[in-house]
């Protein structure tokens, strides 16, 4: 079995934090920003590739039931500061949107693994759709403090979607722009130039998430490229984000061994390479 699939829970205990929204405004049409501060030091146990499941309010419009899982998208500078950039896109994150400055939001977490990082790393390349860049912007910011070379391939249905500022967040980074729009996000274009970057930049890792699509290409990608560490944060639906509900159960293939693997406890980080079947992205 891998070694991140091995991995246990990082950092501190898991617990429930009541946070005060700090700035909450919308990056485009569809994307919304929230900065929350909290007396608890979250952003000195929140390691990239977590995830806290939060609160949504109860409106008049909208009743959200279950807590919302979400990818951390920054934390700090301040101990007790934390970020998520998210899509609005149901009822928990529409009632979520009209949060105001000053009002209240309780978190649960920090909840799962982390990406597997070596600052010995010569480069990385990371290749993200959508909001996945949210969940591995804290890696680029990781990378870029220890001096680590970044190549990013963005993908997106249109340039006003990509989000590049808001991925790279100020990190030097040689970025390729893939859209639906011109066609030049299609998997045959997108596997030539993975297969051009990796030939001539030969990276020491390549991250993914958001996208089942570009998923599966890494995966035959990477298949020969056995040198190259490959890693997923999936986006699944789930209910505790703890492990005890099972509802985002997955199958993989680790080294020969079929094993069925809760996203929120297990993951949400895995091996590119183990990943089996069908998978649910957000």
């Amino acid at each position: 079995m891998s070694a991140t699939l091995c991995s246990a829970l990082q950092g501190a205990a898991v617990a429930s934090y009541r946070c005060r929204v700090v700035e909450h405004y919308w990056v485009n049409r569809r994307y919304k920003y929230i900065r929350l501060a909290s007396d608890a030091p979250l952003a000195r146990i929140t390691r990239p590739g977590q995830f806290y499941q939060l609160r949504c309010p109860v409106t008049e419009a909208e009743q959200p039931f279950l807590l919302r899982p979400m990818s951390v998208y920054g934390a700090g500078p301040e101990d007790g500061r934390i970020e998520f950039l998210y899509s609005v896109t149901g009822a928990g994150t529409r009632a979520m949107a009209g949060l105001q400055d000053g009002g209240q939001l309780d978190i649960v977490g920090p909840l799962g693994n982390t990406f597997t990082f070596d600052p010995a790393f010569k480069r990385i390349l990371m290749v993200a759709r959508g909001v996945g860049l949210a969940t591995m912007a804290p890696l680029i910011q990781q990378a870029a403090g220890a001096g680590v070379a970044i190549s990013a391939v963005m993908s997106a249905r249109a340039p006003d979607d990509l989000m590049e500022k808001e991925f790279l967040r100020g990190a030097n980074a040689g970025v390729h722009r893939v859209f639906d729009a011109d066609g030049s996000s299609s998997v045959e274009s997108v596997e030539v130039l993975l297969r051009r970057m990796i030939d001539t930049q030969r990276p020491d890792a390549v991250y993914t998430c958001g996208s089942h699509r570009l998923l599966m290409l890494l995966q035959r990608v990477l298949a020969d490229y056995p040198e190259v560490r490959g890693e997923v944060a999936m986006e699944q639906r789930m209910a505790c984000g703890m492990g005890v509900c099972l509802s985002c159960v997955r199958l993989f293939d680790c080294d020969g061994d079929k094993q069925f693997l809760r996203v929120c406890r297990e993951g949400p980080v895995f091996s590119i390479r183990d990943v089996v079947g069908e998978v649910e992205f957000g």
